[in-house]
């Protein structure tokens, strides 16, 4: 097959690691945070956290317009910063995905906490272990398969955003143009074949990420 076939399938991948990466860090790190804490506005925060599951794509694209344009703090920073906008760039893609995919680690890295007994944490605390020894050496591992399964969810669904991508990256080949979009300007040509051909590869990989959730619970 040519390269312009592979072309965003190899986008999609690389920004669905880098992203999932990202949100594997920090869905683990709020996940810990939020699993066992009461305070005051925790109920509106993890709502806003969560606020990605549901919102429309194009209200999450525009709402990253907002906060990354040209108009903003934010924006004239990076593009000071950088010497150039984020807006319509591979990292405005891995933004995007970032975003739509954080609340499926999170909410799975907040469940896995919430089961890891307190009492083995508070064990390993008496016997001298550190914070950081019990987060490490405790914490994860007991509560490793839902961290695993959220990643894999998050890398799946970062794999195939589509609205907050088109919206704030742009659908620029070879750049921002990911399998989502290829398929949709493949459709919209009438190159039916080549957008089943996505279509199938996508499928695969979805198939085979959410098999492997199965088999992690199993």
């Amino acid at each position: 097959m040519s390269t312009d076939f592979w072309s965003p399938l190899k986008l999609s991948v690389e920004i669905a690691l880098v992203s999932g990466i990202i949100v594997i860090v920090t869905g683990i790190l709020f996940g810990k945070w939020m699993a066992k804490r009461n305070f005051k506005g925790k109920l509106f925060l993890e709502t806003v956290l969560l606020l990605p599951l549901v919102l429309p794509p194009t209200v999450i694209g525009f709402l990253l317009i907002i906060i990354f344009g040209k108009n903003s703090v934010l924006g004239n920073l990076i593009t000071w910063f950088f010497n150039q906008p984020v807006m319509f760039t591979w990292w405005a893609a891995v933004i995007a995905s970032t975003v739509v995919a954080f609340p499926l680690m999170y909410q799975s890295a907040k469940t896995g906490f919430e089961s890891v007994d307190e009492d083995i944490e508070n064990a390993a605390r008496v016997d001298g272990a550190k914070e950081w020894q019990v987060f490490f050496f405790i914490s994860i591992p007991l509560a490793l398969k839902s961290i695993v399964s959220g990643g894999i969810l998050s890398f799946t669904r970062a794999l195939g955003e589509f609205g907050a991508t088109l919206m704030f990256a742009g659908n620029l080949p070879g750049k921002t143009q990911t399998t989502p979009l290829a398929i949709y300007m493949a459709i919209g040509s009438g190159n039916m074949s080549l957008a089943w051909s996505w279509v199938i590869c996508m499928i695969g990989i979805s198939f085979l990420m959410l098999l492997s959730v199965h088999l992690i619970k199993a």
